[in-house]
């Protein structure tokens, strides 16, 4: 019996603890797993890479540390002397896309 009890417990305390870890809430979750897919969607990484990495585009895995949010969304819709502008064009994936760049630091 107290093996059952103590297995019991032992797994419990397992799948509690697989469970939390993360201080983001279900929202800010789907907004990162959003802009992740945007990213992909809207072909950024056949030029920014699969990892950011950067490849004809420059390195984006820290661009949250050079940019703030509201200037990569003005990237994004205005473009640059390389980079066309309106690649995304609809405002909530907008929105999604830039605050997932703004987060990689």
């Amino acid at each position: 019996m107290k093996r059952i009890l103590l297995t019991a417990g032992f797994s419990i305390v397992l799948l509690l603890g697989a469970c939390g870890g993360s201080e983001e809430t279900g929202d800010e979750q789907a907004a990162v797993d959003d802009g992740k897919a945007i990213y992909r969607s809207a072909s950024c990484f056949s030029c920014h890479g699969a990892d950011l990495e950067g490849a004809s585009g420059p390195n984006l895995q820290e661009v949250g540390a050079r940019l703030s949010e509201d200037e990569i969304r003005t990237v994004i819709v205005e473009g640059t002397d390389v980079m066309p502008g309106g690649l995304v064009e609809d405002s909530k994936e907008l929105d999604a896309l830039a605050a997932w760049l703004s987060e990689q630091q």
